[in-house]
């Protein structure tokens, strides 16, 4: 006679046989998921700091050339950093964040001269700014299989990815844009180019400026061939992209603040003050803003424009 308990323990061990060979069958024919790991830390103003002098062209999230879009974020995101700056140092916290949240990121430093010592960005020539992003824009497409990618800017970084869509047919490959305090209509520097050019020593300005070799930042006056040239055809941006701007009252180098602003079919424009009353980013703040990187998640998910970040994490009240 077959002993109960010995009986109860062969069946359980068959079962668990059972289980278990289906689970080795199951998992042998399903796909790997691959592992996401752990998720990036966002840095601030030391990691800024460190990364501007040691990191200039790497930061963590970015420039992964093995990163396959996802169906639900199938455009790379595209990032350029404002005139002095560098990727390493302007997106310590956009770069990870967007990172985390499964897109595909990329960043890239341009206008680099003799004179930017390997970090100071935005000095060079916009134009040939723009034809660099258009070739950065075309190795990221070809990369990455998509079609069209999203640009966020900061100031010039802005302003350059706007005369790559007017003038080298660049609006076709992009999704969405994203400016963050643009410097797109120049600026007169809270009154001090309108009084050099009222002193007619604009012109001086220009010639010293391609001689020091840092054009760029000349460039963005409101009074420049650049800027006139850039908005000959219309005040309107290109149509296609859909469009974001994030600008602060508290900017005292793109200024007029409210200039920023563009104009077209598919336009959102975002005084951050108007939805966060007491933050007092400035112009350069933004990189650290944490209702501008809101602000900037929406947009890229296609959010509703009236989006109303929560009023925290602000930034430097830095010019």
């Amino acid at each position: 006679m077959t002993d109960p308990s010995a009986r109860t323990l062969r069946t359980g061990l068959a079962a668990a046989v059972v289980c278990a060979a289906t689970a080795f069958t199951f998992s042998a024919a399903a796909p790997a998921q691959a592992d996401e790991g752990p998720k990036l830390r966002e840095g601030g103003v030391p990691e800024a700091l460190w990364n501007y002098a040691s990191s200039p062209g790497a930061v963590p999230g970015a420039n992964d050339w093995s990163c396959k879009p996802s169906s639900e974020h199938p455009e790379p995101v595209v990032m350029l950093p404002g005139t002095f700056f560098n990727l390493g140092a302007n997106f310590v916290k956009a770069a990870p964040r967007l990172k985390n949240a499964g897109y595909c990121v990329y960043a890239l430093n341009y206008g680099f001269t003799p004179v930017s010592l390997g970090r100071i960005g935005g000095l060079g020539p916009n134009r040939e700014s723009a034809a660099q992003l258009d070739a950065f824009v075309d190795k990221v497409l070809a990369s990455t299989g998509s079609t069209k990618v999203n640009i966020v800017g900061h100031s010039l970084g802005g302003s350059v990815p706007m005369w790559w869509m007017k003038k080298l047919d660049g609006a076709r490959k992009v999704d969405k844009y994203v400016g963050w305090a643009p410097s797109s209509h120049g600026t007169n520097l809270n009154g001090i180019v309108d009084l050099g050019a009222s002193l007619n020593l604009m012109g001086f300005v220009t010639r010293l400026s391609n001689l020091a070799r840092f054009p760029g930042v000349v460039e963005q006056a409101t009074t420049s061939d650049y800027t006139r040239e850039m908005w000959a055809d219309g005040a309107t941006v290109p149509d296609g992209p859909q469009y974001t701007v994030v600008m602060t009252k508290y900017d005292t180098v793109v200024t007029p603040y409210a200039t920023q602003a563009l104009k077209g079919e598919d336009v959102n424009n975002v005084v951050l003050q108007d939805v966060c009353p007491t933050d007092r980013a400035g112009h350069m703040g933004l990189f650290n803003d944490d209702p501008t990187l809101q602000i900037t998640m929406n947009a890229l998910a296609d959010g509703p424009a009236d989006f109303k970040p929560a009023c925290r994490g602000f930034g430097l009240q830095l010019l």
